[in-house]
């Protein structure tokens, strides 16, 4: 079987069924509360005034699902990705679970995935990560909103002291702390992920004649060779993304764009996709080439 299967007729009947259900439940959802926002007397130029600023918040979000799209769909086609993405997923996510996965053959993410097997495998991680957030919260949601929200807002002993009698003073909260940590490590892992992202394949040892070596004791001599690594082109890449970031941000507090600063994202994203493109093209072969491991290595 070929790389067709990742754009085959049941792959899109299964995306069509999907995407349908998902306007389906939107249209639904928005009629219903429509008529009940017209039962508690809401006027209709507050409804679309509404509707229009939502519909127009969820615009930059969808750019950087568009690009996670982008990004996956070189390895798994367009098709899983879109339909992943449609329901529930995120960049972090996604590329995360789908390179773990990915990790255990040896291969990156700039590789198409030709082999059905892995391709199921990877369709599994990715789904089933974002299913156990949705059976758990039900049963979970009130007693951990009630104990993670205590802990989270309450103020140290220490804060208390320090900001006794001055109002001006902010508490430190451990949800600041938390949130603040998380994205972090988020960052930390595709940061390091660019700079050492060497990926390693465990494979048969061959002979001269191209056939497995079979040890004395039955098994087959396996060698690990390295498929993949980071090189300077990611970190160029790297860089510029974090600069395109760090403008934006600057540029929307100075001038007080609010409106912008949703968009600011996935418009490093693209604008980092586009400077890997330059970089390919502008570059000398032996520095846009150039990786930290010789690919086909043993180790």
């Amino acid at each position: 079987m070929t790389g067709d299967f990742k754009a085959d007729k049941i792959m899109f009947l299964i995306a069509a069924a999907v995407i349908v259900f998902v306007i389906a439940q939107s249209v639904f959802f928005i009629v219903k509360s429509w008529k009940r926002a017209k039962e508690l007397g809401i006027s209709e130029s507050t409804l679309k005034s509404t509707v229009s600023s939502s519909a127009l918040f969820t615009v930059a979000p969808a750019i950087s699902i568009l690009a996670t799209v982008f990004v996956l769909a070189n390895a798994l086609g367009i098709v899983l990705p879109w339909i992943r993405l449609s329901v529930i997923g995120n960049l972090a996510y996604e590329t995360t679970a789908a390179q773990t996965t990915l990790d255990y053959w040896g291969i990156a993410l700039n590789k198409a995935v030709e082999d059905p097997q892995q391709f199921a495998t990877i369709t599994v991680a990715m789904t089933v990560g974002s299913i156990a957030p949705l059976i758990l919260i039900p049963f979970l949601c009130k007693f951990l909103q009630k104990k993670v929200g205590f802990a989270m807002n309450k103020e140290s002993e220490k804060d208390k002291a320090e900001n006794d009698g001055d109002s001006s003073k902010k508490k430190t909260n451990l949800g600041d702390v938390i949130s603040a940590s998380a994205f972090i490590g988020i960052v930390s892992a595709f940061v390091a992920r660019e700079i050492n992202g060497r990926t390693v394949a465990t494979t048969n040892r061959l002979d001269a004649l191209g056939n497995s070596i079979v040890n004395a004791d039955g098994t087959i001599e396996k060698v690990k060779n390295i498929t993949g690594s980071a090189g300077v082109v990611s970190i160029l890449v790297l860089i510029c993304s974090m600069i395109f970031m760090t403008v934006l941000t600057i540029v929307c507090k100075k001038f007080k764009l609010s409106k912008l600063e949703p968009f600011i994202m996935p418009i490093a994203m693209f604008a980092a996709m586009g400077m890997a493109i330059l970089f390919m093209n502008v570059l000398p072969e032996s520095v846009s080439g150039l990786t930290w491991y010789e690919i086909g290595a043993e180790v």
